[in-house]
């Protein structure tokens, strides 16, 4: 995905950027993994370094007409930036625990992660011990034991957006069906919800609906998402459990990939393969759309933008992480 502004790098040198406001309504941070045990057996190397907390640099390899090959350098800008030896707490810090905050004010926040397969969004996200998913919802139970949020309760849904078809993880991959109300939000009927009261529910909840997720073997990532893994905790009143008081969903998207990566794949990975492709175009498209301020948001492009809807109309914020693999073969 492009960077919302690209610096000519020439002058780039004395460029120092603060840190990004924390409560935008769209933010794009990317996250870089360390090269592997087998690139670097291929003694590979990174091409992608770091500049500042908010750039980063991709030194991509050229060669002239008189074959002398270089090196061409391309600056990107992004709200942040984080280097390979970044923890994912820091990453928390920065990207998913303003979102927590959020929620508890009455608003909907979404955090996604987003890249080639391979390149570390499940890790980032959905880690037992680590993912973003657990270190927020350590704080939102901690908020939830406040005297002025004790009215409120924490449940959560789990599903998988697969080739266009939503599935329940937390009953048996039952089929689902998005719909639109009369006020044009998107109820997903049918979703199965629990009630949890602290971290170790939600750990046991996710480790159940994880097993059911669509994975296959891809010529980039021998165990490579082939779906998306939404993750929703729903604040909800006591009294009213109808009613939701805050939403924060996390998504693991499914890897997006060069047909070229994919080896020579069966029918069944090369459709695998469209399916997401086209779902996280219609999610650029969203974004920029937002970005713009254009008065028209492609929702309905894709189930994937069309169940995301309210993460980004009305009283919603995003944050967008995008995961890079940083060797050239990549």
């Amino acid at each position: 995905m492009q960077a919302r502004s690209q610096l000519n790098s020439s002058n780039n040198t004395n460029f120092v950027i603060s840190q990004s406001d924390l409560n935008q309504k769209i933010r794009v941070c990317v996250r870089k993994r360390p090269l592997n045990k087998k690139e670097l057996e291929r003694s590979e190397k990174d091409i992608a370094p770091t500049a500042g907390a908010r750039s980063i640099n991709i030194n991509e390899p050229k060669m002239k007409v008189d074959l002398t090959r270089y090196i061409e350098q391309h600056c990107f800008t992004f709200d942040d930036v984080f280097d390979c030896d970044a923890a994912n707490e820091q990453i928390y810090q920065r990207t998913a625990q303003p979102l927590v905050k959020y929620i508890f004010e009455g608003g909907r926040a979404t955090c996604f992660a987003y890249g080639q397969t391979g390149s570390g969004k499940t890790y980032t996200m959905l880690d037992p011990k680590l993912g973003l998913y657990v270190l927020a919802a350590r704080d939102v139970f901690s908020l939830l034991r406040q005297p002025q949020y004790q009215h409120l309760t924490a449940w959560i849904g789990f599903y998988e957006i697969y080739q266009g078809q939503l599935y329940d993880l937390l009953n048996s991959r039952k089929k689902l069906f998005a719909r639109e109300d009369g006020k044009h939000n998107v109820v997903i009927v049918g979703l199965k919800e629990y009630v949890i009261k602290n971290v170790e529910d939600l750990m046991q909840v996710f480790e159940y609906g994880s097993q059911a997720r669509s994975t296959g073997s891809t010529g980039a990532n021998s165990d490579s998402s082939r779906s998306h893994a939404v993750l929703q905790i729903l604040l909800r009143p006591e009294k009213s459990r109808k009613k939701i008081a805050g939403k924060l969903s996390f998504i693991d998207l499914a890897g997006s990939e060069r047909g070229a990566d994919r080896g020579d794949a069966d029918v069944k990975t090369r459709m695998e393969g469209a399916e997401i492709n086209k779902s996280l175009l219609a999610l650029k498209e969203c974004i920029r759309a937002l970005d713009q301020d254009k008065r028209h948001t492609p929702f309905r492009q894709s189930k994937l933008t069309q169940v995301l809807k309210d993460s980004f109309v009305g009283n919603s914020r995003t944050c967008m992480i995008a995961t890079i693999s940083p060797n050239q073969s990549n």
